[in-house]
């Protein structure tokens, strides 16, 4: 398993980048079961667009990644329903070995260094349902009408989450969605969720998020 973090042409500190990724993703091609994709400039995004930063930050930056990390890591570390690791993640969302790119979410969003309560906004299953599909709140600069999903996965963290609640708001989410436009058709039910009974913290009763194997993710080849 590896957490990728992409270059981006608009964001580059170093002029041997790009040639760096391209070694990079052939063994990421061989030699990974799952790779998480991270992309620089989709990071400055939330950053500036989200988090409304004037500055960006790596403090800043850093905190979404781990954000997202504890999100998908998070059934190794507590119990909950629907309960799934890392192994079954792989078993759901690859459906062949060398298709292993995912595209990453999170909601909510919000800042660390920011003091101010108003960052912190305590949704619903249906806002953050809503978020963590949408283009705003990927990890990765792609737009997901580019691409077909193969599959996909939507942990939810919290306190006495329903799970008959979580299962109509997928079902919802997808007669909202152009199913046959968004999802491949040979691959059905090809959307999982867990729930894991312990949040972020105490601060984040609800948070989401969202991993998905899309064709979108083909930008980066």
């Amino acid at each position: 398993t590896s957490f990728s973090v992409y270059p981006s042409p608009k964001v580059s500190d170093a002029v041997v980048e790009p040639y760096n990724a391209e070694l990079s993703i052939h063994q990421l091609l061989e030699n990974s079961d799952e790779t998480f994709v991270i992309d620089n400039a989709a990071l400055f995004k939330i950053s500036n667009n989200i988090l409304k930063e004037k500055q960006v930050k790596y403090v800043t930056l850093n905190w979404v990644i781990s954000q997202v990390m504890s999100g998908i890591t998070a059934s190794l570390r507590f119990p909950g329903q629907l309960n799934g690791d890392l192994r079954k993640l792989g078993v759901n969302l690859v459906p062949f070995p060398r298709l292993h790119f995912f595209l990453m979410g999170h909601a909510p969003l919000y800042s660390k260094v920011d003091n101010d309560e108003k960052s912190k906004v305590n949704l619903n299953i249906q806002e953050i349902t809503k978020q963590m599909w949408s283009n705003d709140h990927f990890l990765s600069k792609v737009k997901s009408e580019d691409g077909k999903y193969l599959s996909a996965s939507c942990g939810y963290r919290g306190y006495n989450i329903s799970s008959q609640e979580v299962d109509a708001e997928i079902a919802k989410m997808q007669q909202e969605k152009d199913v046959d436009d968004e999802f491949v058709k040979w691959i059905p039910n090809n959307i999982k969720t867990q729930i894991i009974d312990v949040g972020i913290s105490l601060d984040d009763p609800i948070s989401g998020t969202f991993i998905a194997n899309t064709t979108a993710v083909k930008v980066y080849f």
